[in-house]
């Protein structure tokens, strides 16, 4: 249930992360940064704002402290708009001890992004046109998703809107569903032709279900759109490997974002989730208005813990960032960030921009 308070007047009070917006982006490790931001703009249609980088500390422990990741990890770092409102950061780490294969679908760590197409039809020919994807075989209920894995091996699916699918939910509360049908008339040539609506959720499998849907509506602020479901049965011979046992849930993160979390049924293939600096390392960003708020806020939640203090980037295409990682009880990495839009140095380099909130506040729907 959604976390509220009452006040004197007995107007419900909604609560969570202190000033939250939105999800900001989502980052992702690499195993090759160019790779990536080829695929995400090339055949998604995403448009790359900036790169950064290398981001390292020689001589310190400024990486150990603030991104939880080796003294000596070095990384390149790039931000790719996708979708209307959505932004994905790409990391490209080389680092001691480094893992370079990610975790499965339903290790603790797995994970996957879910793109919503006006036509499934249309946006699998034009995945096959690109000849780049590894495409899974048909869903056990035809017309409502379609998985497929980039040419470095990250899980990504196509989900048409308005269908029900194997759990018997139709999105209606996508941010998507009033743009069916609609042409997006700032869509790119690459959008148009894979008919991209945006991402529709973000998927992270996690230890325990119960706790971090509880970490996501109590400390956070989520909505739950869907409650856990047994496992399906399926007729699409389990496509991934792994996904066949496991109960979901989804949540409403912010005005145009969902959050699918899923119970890892092979957990103990892996000692830990992987490090931002391992290929497939993730974490979540949240826009807030007040950083410092945020984070003193979060400083009290059991089983978290700020990565630092609050800092402000003073150089490079993002200078004026405001930001703090912090590490959850539930193993998902998680970051805050308030962002000037508008007078961020990459954009007098690129007409490209960042998805921002604009005047949308945490609770509000499109």
């Amino acid at each position: 249930m959604l976390n509220v308070s009452t006040a004197a007047s007995s107007t419900p009070v909604l609560t969570g992360l202190p000033t939250a917006r939105a999800v900001d982006h989502y980052a992702f490790t690499v195993p090759d940064l160019d790779e990536a931001i080829a695929f995400f703009t090339g055949v998604l249609g995403g448009e790359l704002c900036y790169r950064e980088g290398p981001v390292e500390d020689a001589d310190g422990d400024w990486m150990t402290r603030k991104l939880g990741v080796h003294a000596r990890a070095r990384a390149q770092v790039a931000l790719v708009r996708l979708g209307p409102y959505s932004n994905l950061e790409l990391f490209e780490y080389t680092a001691p001890g480094q893992i370079t294969s990610p975790p499965g679908p339903n290790d603790v760590g797995g994970h996957h992004l879910a793109l919503m197409v006006a036509d499934l039809d249309t946006a699998e020919e034009h995945l096959r046109r690109s000849a780049t994807v590894r495409l899974g075989p048909a869903d056990a209920f035809p017309g409502t998703r379609r998985w497929f894995l980039t040419p470095w091996g990250m899980l990504l699916s196509l989900r048409g809107p308005g269908r029900q699918d194997d759990r018997g939910f139709v999105p209606a509360t996508t941010p998507y569903a009033d743009a069916i049908g609609i042409a997006n008339a700032k869509a790119n040539a690459v959008e148009r032709s894979l008919g991209l609506l945006g991402v529709e959720h973000v998927s992270y499998t996690v230890a325990d279900l119960a706790a971090a849907t509880a970490f996501f509506t109590d400390v956070l602020g989520a909505e739950p759109v869907e409650s856990p479901q047994r496992p399906a049965d399926r007729s699409d011979g389990h496509w991934p490997p792994g996904t066949e046992h496991s109960r979901r849930t989804l949540l409403r993160t912010g005005p145009t974002a969902n959050c699918e979390l899923i119970q890892s049924g092979t957990g103990a293939l892996r000692s830990r989730p992987p490090l931002n600096s391992d290929v497939g390392g993730h974490h979540l960003a949240f826009y807030v208005d007040d950083v410092d708020a945020a984070a003193a806020y979060l400083r009290e939640q059991e089983g978290v813990a700020l990565m630092g203090e609050p800092e402000t980037i003073t150089q490079g295409p993002i200078a004026g960032d405001r930001w703090l990682y912090f590490s959850t009880p539930i193993g998902i990495q998680m970051e805050i960030i308030n962002m000037p839009d508008g007078s961020l140095p990459y954009e007098a380099l690129t007409s490209a921009r960042r998805a921002t909130p604009g005047d949308l506040r945490w609770h509000d729907r499109p």
